[in-house]
């Protein structure tokens, strides 16, 4: 019971707060979101996982995949 209960922590500390960063995208309740993910786990066979997965993954490094503001001139250097 001891792993469960680390395990559970684990994730509970390190959710990467996808379910937060996504509602407020959509302007709607993070517990929608959470609920939608977990019906479509169970419907889906574990598929939106791996969607959720790839999401924190661009969450974590999204300073590497956003994009470089672009300078108007030479003068904005």
């Amino acid at each position: 019971m001891e792993l469960i209960q680390k395990v559970a922590l684990f994730f509970e500390l390190r959710s990467f707060g996808v379910s937060t960063w996504f509602a407020r995208k959509m302007s709607i309740e993070v517990s929608k979101v959470r609920l939608f993910f977990i019906y479509a786990s169970f419907i889906a066979l574990g598929s939106p996982v791996i969607v959720y997965l790839a999401m924190a993954f661009i969450l974590e490094h999204k300073h590497i995949f956003k994009l470089q503001r672009r300078r108007k001139s030479i003068w904005e250097l």
